[in-house]
């Protein structure tokens, strides 16, 4: 019985600690975003983002990948600056499992199910956040952010970044209501 309660405990945190990625937008309304064909990354500003140079690497390709297949194209004289930044933390949840609080399973009172179980675990949460800035103007005109868990598997790295960019420039452009 004890094997059951902490298979279900177990697959209730792989669900959580597995979450997807929550994207939120937003853009300045005044800007007709037709007239964007062309980016170029902003490397001033990709050089300040506190991550590593491999997972930059990740994270450039995919917004190429994803920029590409909405029609934009690379160029040095690009109508779009693309800029990244990250935030971390580190999360930790703490769950507790009542183990019958001194009833067993229906024989009355028994002092060895006394109590429970308690499981803490620590993940990490990332945001990644990609602004599109308009070159001419030198001004921000859209911000994806996308938060999610982090993994430090390196096989599942690249899976995890292409998660989180497609998922934010899925709102590039804004659709205006």
């Amino acid at each position: 019985m004890k094997t059951i309660k902490f298979l279900i405990v177990a697959v209730l945190f792989a669900m959580t600690s597995c979450s997807s990625v929550r994207v939120n937008s937003d853009y300045d309304k005044t800007v007709n975003f037709s007239q964007y064909k062309t980016y170029a990354f902003h490397k001033s500003g990709i050089d300040k983002a506190e991550i590593s140079d491999l997972d930059k690497k990740r994270i450039l390709r995919a917004i190429d990948v994803q920029l590409a297949s909405k029609g934009f194209t690379k160029s040095e004289t690009p109508d779009l600056l693309v800029n990244i930044f990250t935030k971390e933390r580190e999360r930790v949840d703490v769950n507790q499992y009542n183990a019958g609080w001194g009833y067993g399973w229906g024989y009355g009172w028994n002092p060895y199910f006394w109590g429970g179980r308690t499981y803490v675990s620590t993940s990490t949460e990332g945001t990644l956040y990609i602004d599109l800035i308009d070159a001419k103007n030198k001004e921000l005109i859209w911000q994806g952010m996308g938060t999610g868990y982090l993994t430090q598997d390196t096989n599942k790295k690249d899976e995890r970044i292409n998660e989180f960019v497609s998922k934010i420039i899925a709102e590039f452009p804004p659709t205006i209501k």
